[in-house]
């Protein structure tokens, strides 16, 4: 485990680093560069940069002309304001053409802490998850987001990023492979399988460590990749270990969890639980009180491991 890192952090600097490299590379923002950390390619490559204001439909579709000339783009505001303010333009424009751009958005989540409950967005994947031919990624810490962006530029077609304002852990270590689309056993277990994206990961790996004292094994997997989702990790752990739960920083309706039962159900049943954002608003506080009140920590992955063991 190193040191904590916010994943919007590593997004600026893999911005940078693949600015080097992509003179292709074109990247956007909705007047929050400082906080989205776009800043940083902004100051490298002035050229390549354009703030479009507070204007995000205005954004998505500026971006979406910038991508039909050829050019990759990652366009970056929050959360809120990608997926909620800008759907219609995501839908129509980006989605529907299959245009090349990436939706970096950050701030998501209940960690996004005293912005309160107009900025913390719980629905944000629900909505991208159901664009057809969009990819939706959620990468668990600074060394995840590096190496996943780097895949998604490279990749053709949209795609939604998502990353966090908090700095969490990192537990990646710059050798280990994360693919697009494949998900990650992070820790070996026969008992139960907990299924985790993005912050949550590292809570459902302390979740894990918790079990092994009361003496249940717990199979730890990373599903950083939402959309497409690797069903063949998650049908092995239902059939190995007989249950599951699910781990998120969104709400229970429409996101990893239900991604989940939806190949559960149909390939593999077995006993399942989610964890994640109930069917509630958050409210302005300190982003590890509200994960607490939430119940979105390791404590609460515990519980719901023994309530369906």
């Amino acid at each position: 485990m190193g040191d904590k890192i916010a994943t919007r952090q590593a997004y600026g600097e893999a911005l940078v680093e693949l600015g080097k490299t992509n003179e292709n590379l074109v990247v956007m923002d909705a007047d929050l560069s400082g906080s989205t950390k776009t800043a940083m390619f902004a100051k490298e490559f002035p050229e390549r940069f354009f703030n479009m204001g507070i204007a995000e439909q205005n954004l998505y579709g500026a971006a979406t002309g910038l991508a039909m000339s050829g050019k990759v783009v990652c366009a970056s505001t929050f959360a809120m304001f990608a997926a909620g303010r800008a759907f219609e333009i995501i839908r129509n424009s980006i989605g529907y053409t299959g245009a090349n751009v990436k939706i970096c958005a950050s701030h998501a989540g209940i960690t996004v802490g005293e912005d309160g409950a107009s900025h913390q967005t719980f629905e944000d994947i629900a909505l991208m998850r159901t664009i057809p031919g969009m990819t939706v990624v959620n990468p668990s810490d600074a060394v995840a987001t590096k190496k996943l962006l780097k895949q998604i530029v490279e990749m053709k077609g949209p795609c939604y990023f998502r990353v966090g304002r908090a700095a969490v852990p990192v537990f990646y270590g710059e050798d280990d492979e994360i693919i697009l689309g494949k998900g990650n056993l992070i820790r070996e277990g026969n008992d139960v399988s907990i299924i985790a994206t993005g912050i949550m990961v590292n809570e459902a790996y302390e979740a894990a460590k918790a079990l092994e004292q009361e003496g249940i094994s717990a199979r730890v997997i990373d599903i950083h990749t939402i959309k497409p989702l690797d069903e063949e990790i998650i049908i092995k752990a239902a059939k190995e270990t007989g249950a599951i739960v699910t781990a998120e920083e969104h709400s229970i309706i429409g996101g990893l969890g239900d991604a989940v039962a939806q190949v559960v159900v149909k390939k593999a049943p077995c006993r399942m639980a989610m964890v994640g954002q109930l069917d509630t608003f958050g409210e302005s506080g300190k982003p590890d009180e509200l994960r607490k009140k939430y119940h979105m920590t390791a404590e609460d992955i515990v519980n719901a491991v023994k309530e369906i063991k």
